[in-house]
């Protein structure tokens, strides 16, 4: 795996551990300025948990709300839905004592430790992050994308910094018991040298933009993770088979801002020294084709997405299958062409692995698997399509102008 390079992420020097809250200083506790913790039946503390959800926009995302009921450390204490049907399901499937309409009245008065965000609809992703760290949070596991633009990220960062906040995003594959034996593999290099990633969207009626900016996040995760830094970025953009132009310009769905084009195609340098590639075209799915293709110059890895991704292993520098001589084989959290051991495993079970990670990055101080200023990089990779397409030239990334490119055409 190649370390990543430059990375700017906050340097937190104050850690949130529960021996010192439980230890009841009270130096400590005006230093952080929390909350209490929730005093069960039992006598022991636990985490005071909210979520955000709203239904008809976004509702509660991929599950990220059930994750915490798994955890016997954190007690659940409020839901904030602005719709009230919503609003009441979620409190019961929840078990949540308290509901709200209104989110920054939940944080006012159920004052929250950790906190999940869990619309799918980015354009409020940036108000309900900046507004928990005001509120004091120590750690939010949210929805993916990350918001609509760049300049909203670098706010977002910014709070995080300021609140000493920890922020994991729901990228279950970050999370995913073969993601390490994809690496170790890597780093020993039994795939020799890495060449190029290629990832392709699920081409279905989103194809194109809007693939890029819901599915693409989970696979600019994977390059980031195992590529290094993008360094620069070079793309095309078309609507019905030309480059996009200023009418092409539309709201997309789900809050995501400013959308345009069916067809989208990028190329990245890596800092690692590999090219990665990401292309989608409206309509052209048809198969399992929403993965990553990780290619070095004896083999190749083909990496899908979730808790337990679909994961196998070309040992071939052709790319190919010479007949009668290799064959595919499927990479298990056991190691390569070994039997899985998990069994029914789901992205439940990375969303609960996520949370677990998070509350140790709040107690360490340290960096969540998917932190942030990563999905901030995965985010710029995306805006820097658009800004290719819009200057008809590569672009170094970072980006310089940090609003919508679209909003520029």
């Amino acid at each position: 795996m190649v370390p990543r390079r430059g990375s700017q992420r906050p340097k937190q020097t104050q850690s949130l551990s529960r021996r010192r809250f439980l230890a009841g200083s009270a130096a400590l506790a005006g230093t952080l300025a929390v909350p209490p913790l929730v005093r069960s039946a039992d006598g022991a503390s636990k985490y005071r948990v909210a979520v955000i959800g709203h239904t008809g926009r976004g509702d509660y995302g991929h599950a990220l709300d059930k994750a915490w009921l798994e955890l016997p450390e954190v007690e659940i204490v409020a839901v904030a839905d602005a719709d009230e049907a919503g609003r009441a399901r979620a409190a019961a499937r929840l078990k949540a004592p308290k509901q709200y309409a209104d989110y920054r009245r939940m944080l006012d008065e159920a004052k929250p430790d950790l906190l999940g965000i869990c619309p799918r609809w980015v354009d409020q992703h940036r108000d309900m992050l900046v507004a928990a760290a005001e509120h004091g949070v120590k750690g939010i596991y949210m929805e993916k994308p990350l918001c609509r633009t760049l300049a909203e990220a670098d706010e977002m960062i910014a709070a995080c910094r300021k609140h000493k906040l920890k922020v994991a995003l729901g990228f279950q594959t970050r999370y995913s018991p073969r993601l390490p034996i994809v690496g170790e593999f890597i780093r020993a290099g039994k795939l020799g040298q890495l060449l190029e990633f290629r990832a392709r969207g699920k081409e279905d009626a989103r194809g194109g933009a809007e693939d890029l900016w819901v599915l693409g996040p989970h696979l600019m995760d994977l390059i980031l993770h195992f590529g290094g830094e993008p360094q620069w970025s070079a793309a095309s953009v078309l609507e019905r088979g030309r480059p996009i132009r200023k009418e092409d310009v539309r709201p997309g769905n789900e809050g995501i801002g400013l959308l345009a084009g069916d067809e989208v195609h990028a190329m990245y340098r890596m800092s690692g020294g590999a090219m990665a590639y990401f292309d989608s075209v409206r309509g052209a799915g048809g198969g399992p084709r929403f993965a990553l293709w990780i290619c070095g110059s004896q083999g190749v890895i083909e990496l899908g997405t979730g808790y337990v991704p679909p994961a196998y292993l070309l040992p071939h520098a052709s790319w190919s299958m010479p007949r009668g001589k290799k064959k595919w084989l499927e990479i298990t959290s056991a190691g390569v062409d070994k039997p899985e051991p998990l069994r029914g495993a789901g992205n439940d079970q990375g969303n609960v692995a996520a949370v677990k990670d998070l509350i140790a990055a709040v107690e360490k101080d340290s960096t969540p698997l998917a932190d942030i200023t990563e999905a901030r990089t995965g985010l710029e990779m995306i805006v820097a399509v658009f800004e290719s397409q819009r200057q008809g030239k590569p672009v170094p990334i970072p980006l310089t102008d940090r609003q919508d490119p679209l909003a520029r055409l």
